[in-house]
């Protein structure tokens, strides 16, 4: 039946695991055992209770007798011959109901030959348990319920996929690297060595490709490499005023589009067989994954984390650079900063598959790990970003375990490198990830802010790999750096209002004539834009008048270049009469989104003072402006799309209860997504409408495909991935 199950799972493309062989003298060690193995599983026939992750004496005891089963120290699981004990065919071991086919329950049979409702062992495993109950034996194939069910009523996926499986069960197995000779001992001495006090064993980075890359024609179009200028665009609100007349918020849009880097194999490959991303086309990464292993991750959240760190090494290059911290009551870097080449992926991959979950969450110290990571490496690649995911409350503080109601204050225990202190410098964004119901969505979202990153809400467990997906699609495809918009006055009379630019850094200077907004990093085909407002004073003008005057400096993290744009200007018509006022509904839209912002961070904060009422009655209110907008009435999607988001916000307030579970964090994703204009991660059952994918670019889209094809192993019918980075703009109203 084992065998059955197995090539059953692999027709249907369900086996996502990378099998592992065994050497010969594994198969004549495991060969010589199985003798005694039969005498020691008679002994746990009727156990059925703890996690081999929990029963550390019992572990013990039978690790004596048995080899283990996986290439780490943290296994704690038997690998028992089918020979031994066989439960009843009859009798569920769990339940001890009455197992018969063709009646109403899917059974499962495990690789020891054991058979089960599949109900009832998949919530054995969800609640921790990976070993068989009758005979004890460690599964490398782990049942478990798909993520639709745990979900409340009504809510969805941010990336649904049709999940296969009968009564929405499917298996996931774990991704294990291939093996090879020594590697277990080798993982094993890696584990268990101390950690050094300074963490400057960092790899040394690829210079030969390096030089090679600088060695590329890349401006001609023609060559491997091309590089296309940051686009600017700006639009007046109105293409024209009165002379006479006076106004005091006059608003510009300024529309800032970054360049896009195609090679030759890009723009000609397979998109099926998702062959790696040209290295020469980007600029290399240095990531930290920061990973929660509490006790609350046990069982299906660890598989599927596990699995999405293994997608996540796959899509490394051998130019980027990956460390791993692993956290629970304490912090260890279980992986140090090492090049994703064949032999750094395969010991990843092996570092990754070791972990095990247990104890509190010390959210502040692994933080602190990755920060020290970043802060004492010799070498950095031109990209660094902190991968922070956890699905608890912060269970340590400076004030120690039992903070009470205090929230703890993780922005002084991030490196100064790390913070978005508006300054030049390094700066390490960190993206969290908060994971299920539980985690404090308001300090994570904290973190994310104060450092430059986003944060993402994963509701449903099977999207882990998804929102990670869309993560590092985007951090693999930076074409920007250090990005500065400065703003300036073209007329004496002419000064700035205070610069709206949601959570990027502004200053106002020369008496408030020069403005500048700090933006950062930009994604290949990210676009960002701001709304500035000026005084308009009366007077007699010429026909036209020239406002603003808008550049643009980077850097060029391929080339290593500072760059300048060429400075825009934008202008108005300034007759003795204007006949018809046309209205920029690019503006109008831009209005909308900010307006939007606003309202979910008002009633964020009524909401966190116990006014319920006041925050849906805040998102209500916005929602009623946006109707009444320009926008709206030619239809715009993006003014549709905010209405229904805002919607969603309103019934996750509806009560307490759903507020603490998912409207928080909700809320707090789309914040800031809309204030980094950056695509997240959240819990979203609006359907089309969503504005998960408004800020999605090309590069997110193209990664989030491989994921759900990874997931689904290639041969099923594929959930439709929509490249929506942006929604079009309508004609102008005549």
């Amino acid at each position: 039946m084992a065998s059955k199950w197995r090539k059953a799972k692999i027709a249907l493309g369900l086996n996502l695991c990378v099998y592992v062989p065994r050497t010969r003298e594994e198969e004549e060690e495991v060969g010589s055992s199985t003798s005694s193995s039969m005498e020691v599983t008679r002994r746990f026939s009727n156990a059925t209770s703890l996690s081999p992750s929990y029963s550390s004496g019992s572990r013990h005891s039978e690790s004596r007798l048995l080899p283990p089963t996986t290439p780490t120290p943290s296994s704690s699981g038997l690998r028992l011959g089918k020979s031994g004990y066989r439960s009843s065919k009859k009798t569920c071991a769990i339940c001890l109901a009455t197992m018969k086919p063709g009646h109403g329950h899917a059974l499962f049979t495990a690789e020891c030959s054991h058979t089960f409702h599949f109900h009832c062992i998949a919530s054995n495993v969800k609640h921790g348990n990976q070993v068989c109950p009758v005979c004890r034996a460690k599964w490398k194939e782990v049942p478990f319920q798909g993520p639709t069910a745990d979900l409340p009523s009504g809510s969805g996926r941010i990336n649904p996929g049709d999940w296969p499986g009968d009564d929405a069960w499917m298996t996931v197995l774990r991704r294990l690297p291939p093996h090879r000779a020594n590697s277990n001992r080798q993982m094993a001495s890696a584990l268990q060595a101390p950690e050094p006090t300074i963490f400057n064993d960092d790899e040394a980075l690829d210079n030969q490709q390096q030089l090679q890359d600088k060695n590329f024609p890349i401006r001609e179009v023609g060559d491997q490499y091309s590089v296309r200028p940051l686009e600017i665009k700006m639009y007046p609100e109105v293409s024209a005023v009165q002379r006479s007349t006076t106004l005091q918020n006059f608003t510009v849009l300024i529309n800032l589009k970054a360049p896009i880097t195609k090679s030759r194999n890009n723009l000609s490959r397979n998109q099926a067989n998702f062959p790696p991303v040209s290295q020469a086309s980007r600029a290399p990464v240095d990531l930290v994954t920061v990973l929660d292993v509490s006790g609350s991750m046990a069982g299906t959240k660890i598989a599927l984390l596990k699995r999405a760190m293994g997608f996540v090494i796959q899509n490394l290059g051998p130019s980027d650079r990956l460390s791993v911290i692993a956290f629970s009551s304490t912090a260890r870097r279980i992986f140090p900063l090492r090049r994703m080449t064949d032999s750094g992926r395969q010991q990843a991959l092996q570092a990754v598959n070791a972990l095990i979950s247990n104890g509190g969450t010390n959210i502040a110290e692994a933080l602190k790990k990755a920060a020290k990571v970043m802060e004492e490496r010799r070498e950095k690649n031109p990209v660094g970003s902190i991968i922070l995911l956890s699905d608890g409350q912060d269970t340590y503080s400076a004030s120690g375990p039992d903070r009470g109601h205090s929230r703890p204050n993780h922005q002084s225990r991030l490196s100064f490198s790390a913070r978005n202190t508006g300054s030049s410098g390094f700066q390490i964004p960190v993206h969290a990830f908060g994971f299920g119901a539980d985690h404090d969505a308001a300090s994570m979202h904290s973190i994310s802010e104060n450092s430059g990153g986003t944060f993402s809400f994963i509701e449903a467990e099977g999207v882990i790999q998804d929102a990670f997906a869309q993560c590092i699609g985007g951090l693999l495809s930076v074409v920007v750096q250090d990005l500065r918009v400065s703003i300036e006055c073209a007329y004496p009379g002419i000064h700035l209002n205070p610069l709206k630019a949601g959570s990027y850094g502004t200053r106002l200077l020369n008496h408030e004539r020069t403005g500048i907004i700090d933006v950062g990093d930009l994604y290949a085909d990210e676009e960002r834009d701001f709304l500035v407002s000026v005084n308009l004073p009366a007077g007699d003008w010429s026909s036209e008048m020239t406002l603003l005057k808008v550049q643009c400096a980077y850097t060029d993290p391929v080339i290593k270049e500072t760059l300048n744009s060429q400075p825009k200007e934008v202008r108005i018509q300034r007759p003795q009469t204007v006949k018809e006022r046309v209205v920029s509904v690019e503006v109008d839209r831009q209005q909308n989104r900010v307006q939007a912002a606003e309202a979910m961070a008002s009633a964020s904060a009524a909401a966190e003072k116990g006014d319920l009422t006041n925050a849906v009655s805040i998102l209500e209110n916005c929602r009623r402006a946006l109707s009444e907008s320009i926008s709206a009435r030619v239809g715009d999607r993006l003014c549709v799309a905010l209405d229904a988001e805002l919607k969603e916000m309103q019934e996750r307030m509806a009560t307490r209860r759903m507020y603490e579970v998912s409207g928080r964090a909700y809320v707090l994703s789309g914040l800031s997504s809309h204030s980094w204009q950056r695509a997240t991660a959240r819990g979203d059952s609006t359907d089309n409408a969503s504005l998960v994918h408004a800020y999605q670019t090309p590069s997110m889209v193209d990664m989030l495909t491989r994921s759900q094809t990874m997931l689904l192993g290639g041969s099923l019918p594929q959930p439709s991935v929509r490249p929506a980075k942006s929604f079009p703009l309508q004609p102008q109203p005549r």
